[in-house]
């Protein structure tokens, strides 16, 4: 499955937050709120792996210009594990700009 190598990074990073691959300004949405800029989706993306010690497996991927929808299956310590979301991302200058994570 072929992905741009940010969107990648998202994917491996694993408990690590994968910070090189968003913009200093990107904009992450997830469970109706909004993280803007390095040091907010830094502390969502550790919140979220102690609360839910998710992991997504990228199945199905959308691109078209500087717009990536990832369907994902996501498992992980939260009620009706696993489920399939989609991350949807746009991109700017090689970096993720906004990433927006729904059903």
């Amino acid at each position: 499955m072929t992905m741009h190598p940010s969107i990648r990074a998202y994917f491996d990073a694993g408990s690590a937050t994968p910070l090189h691959a968003f913009a200093p300004d990107a904009i992450v949405e997830d469970e109706g709120h909004r993280h803007v800029g390095h040091a907010a989706i830094d502390e969502w993306w550790r919140d979220s792996q102690v609360k839910y010690q998710a992991v997504a497996q990228p199945l199905e991927v959308n691109a078209k210009g500087d717009a990536c929808a990832v369907r994902a299956r996501v498992t992980g310590r939260f009620p009706g594990s696993p489920i399939t979301l989609t991350f949807a991302f746009r991109m700017k200058d090689e970096r993720i700009s906004a990433l927006s994570i729904g059903a």
